[in-house]
């Protein structure tokens, strides 16, 4: 069986993180997503339709997430579909569909210090290393042979 979601969208709160009973973090917040085209009528004034989708992760991915989202930014999400049932306030039966995230990533087009949303800037994941010297004419051999052999 296969249960997975991939979502790309924009946070429409800031998350808040909570804690169970036993201590273990988790987060909710939801994602307005695009449906990518706009309504029947295709007048000039129609605007995209959105989906808001419920999101929660636990653990070190609500921490992360509490630690470097805020409400408006791009991010996506890649976990499983989950459903629940409950009861309301008025004992009525529900049910709830909502992604279980197992990974979050950013996925704004703007640079953390371009981002105008407050908090931390975001972490810089990319290790710095040295730029390789440029090769020299020297470090070059030609080869030799028919040219229909290959040399490895």
């Amino acid at each position: 069986m296969l249960n997975k979601a991939i979502l790309m969208g924009r946070l429409t709160r800031d998350p808040e993180l909570r804690h169970t009973q036993n201590n273990t973090p988790v987060v909710s917040f939801t994602l307005a997503v695009d449906r990518g085209y706009r309504s029947r009528s295709n007048q000039a004034g129609d605007q995209p339709t959105a989906d808001f989708i419920d999101i929660v992760a636990w653990q070190a991915t609500a921490e992360f997430v509490c630690k470097w989202f805020r409400k408006g930014m791009q991010v996506a999400v890649a976990g499983r579909i989950q459903t629940r049932r409950y009861q309301d306030r008025d004992g009525r039966d529900r049910t709830a569909v909502e992604v279980v995230a197992d990974e979050v990533h950013f996925a704004d087009t703007k640079r953390s210090d371009d981002y105008q949303g407050g908090g931390a800037p975001a972490p810089q994941y990319a290790p710095r290393r040295e730029a390789a010297p440029a090769p020299s004419v020297n470090d070059f051999t030609e080869i030799t042979g028919a040219e229909d052999e290959l040399p490895f």
